[in-house]
């Protein structure tokens, strides 16, 4: 399948005054979605500084830390970012302070945007840290023994419980 948001190199975008829009309507290489990513994704050369903003929703299966069962999520990111694009010349090891809205990461001058890589960053970002089916959720299921008492616990200590 070939992308439908190829790199673009720096260079070409630098001579576009209004820079470059991508519309996203498509799987992202790297994200297993149940729907296409559906968005855009906008970036405009400054000079020194490669402005990117964007939008995209997706439909993702996770599964659930608590209980172990699948459930959709959906994923929703808007971003706004400044990409140093860096100087050529011996001045690159210098370390600088920027300030909260300045560039954090730096591009090769001679190199190439990738709409697609930085759509999967930012929608990655919006993954949940603990992944939780809903505030009703069960917890683990436990199972019962032929009598119908409890075993003990949650069923992925089991391996544990047998090395005693």
């Amino acid at each position: 399948m070939s992308s439908r948001l190829p790199p673009l190199p720096l260079q070409e975008l630098r001579l576009l005054s209004e820079g470059r829009t991508w519309p996203v309507d498509q799987p992202i290489a790297g994200l297993a979605s149940l729907t296409p990513v559906r968005g855009q994704v906008r970036a405009i050369h400054h000079g020194s500084v490669l402005e990117v903003e964007g939008s995209a929703e997706t439909i993702v299966t996770l599964c659930c830390d608590r209980c172990l069962q699948s459930f959709n999520h959906a994923l929703v990111a808007t971003a706004r970012e400044l990409l140093e694009i860096a100087a050529a010349g011996p001045e690159e090891d210098e370390e600088v302070v920027f300030a909260a809205e300045d560039p954090v990461e730096r591009l090769d001058p001679g190199g190439s945007f990738e709409p697609e890589r930085w759509l999967f960053e930012q929608l990655s970002l919006q993954l949940p840290l603990v992944n939780r089916c809903g505030a009703d959720c069960p917890g683990p299921p436990l199972p019962q023994g032929d009598s119908g008492e409890d075993p003990g616990g949650d069923p992925r200590w089991a391996a544990l419980r047998s090395l005693r």
